[in-house]
């Protein structure tokens, strides 16, 4: 049978309620519809993308990898189809915070200085690719390993790492922080979009405990109020200040990769326009 855009929905759906009698009602289908529209994607495919064996719906392995394609055939179908790229066709930059630090307002008004026809939509994303293996957004800016598949990167620059903490904290007295400093100290982490982990330190030596959160902003607030120290990049001070918080170099860990990542294949025409721009904007700071 042909596969419809109305089996991707269908799946999506499922994939994002958890449950088939949510996801029903939320496409305005009966659940015996829904179940059929499923079983024909699945049997297209060859495999059971949903494991219905259990109290909990989960998504299998091959349906975890299907979501994502899923979500970026349907996304770039929305798009095709929005009447207004017929006039104009936005490039979506996403991240998951900071974007380029310092180098993103200049980023931004020397696109619009010599690409005004093409707007540069900028989203933050919490998500590991900013929203790019969905089809949210063309290119993103990323930072540490990229390990999704089916991307094209381009490394852009290196960021050291700093500590941030409240003022108060007695690590502020010190000019500079180093990894042994902070095992004392109960330590941020953001699972989601975060470039810190437990793996920064030696096994031995690995701080008391962790307080993981979900986004920037619950990271930055469990800092602000004293519950935990978390490790960033030089990109944090100037895009996420806070007359709580002070920042300290960590010269003892390694830096990390500031990256551009697209689709690989058929993308935005403006993508290697972006890609040469943030160079040269990078190179004119560090001139």
């Amino acid at each position: 049978m042909t596969i419809e855009l109305r089996h991707l929905r269908a799946f999506l759906a499922i994939a994002e309620e958890g449950n088939v009698t949510r996801a029903a009602a939320r496409l305005h289908l009966s659940q015996p519809a829904l179940s059929r529209t499923l079983r024909q994607l699945e049997d297209h495919l060859g495999a059971r993308l949903v494991d219905r064996s259990t109290h909990h719906l989960e998504l299998t392995v091959q349906g975890r990898t299907f979501r994502d394609k899923a979500a970026a055939a349907l996304a770039a179908v929305e798009t095709a189809l929005d009447p207004r790229g017929l006039r104009r066709w936005p490039l979506r930059l996403g991240h998951t915070w900071a974007a380029l630090g310092d180098h993103t307002v200049p980023l931004l008004r020397r696109w619009d200085e010599t690409h005004p026809g093409t707007p540069l939509e900028l989203f933050r994303i919490d998500d590991r690719t900013a929203g790019l293996t969905q089809g949210r957004v063309d290119v993103a800016l990323l930072r540490g390993p990229v390990a999704a598949a089916g991307l094209c990167t381009e490394l852009l620059l290196s960021e050291e790492r700093v500590v941030v903490m409240p003022a108060d904290s007695p690590l502020a007295s010190l000019p500079r922080v180093t990894l042994a400093d902070l095992a004392a100290h109960p330590i941020a982490l953001n699972t989601v979009s975060g470039t810190t982990t437990m793996d920064l330190w030696p096994t031995a030596a690995r701080p008391v405990a962790t307080i993981e959160v979900t986004n920037t902003d619950e990271w930055l607030i469990a800092i602000a109020a004293g519950r935990a120290v978390g490790v960033s990049t030089t990109a944090t001070p100037s895009q996420h200040t806070h007359p709580s918080l002070v920042f300290r170099p960590l010269p003892d860990a390694p830096p990390v990769p500031v990256t551009l990542a697209w689709r690989a294949g058929l993308g935005h025409p403006a993508i290697p326009d972006l890609v040469a721009l943030a160079h040269q904007v990078i190179a004119a700071t560090a001139r």
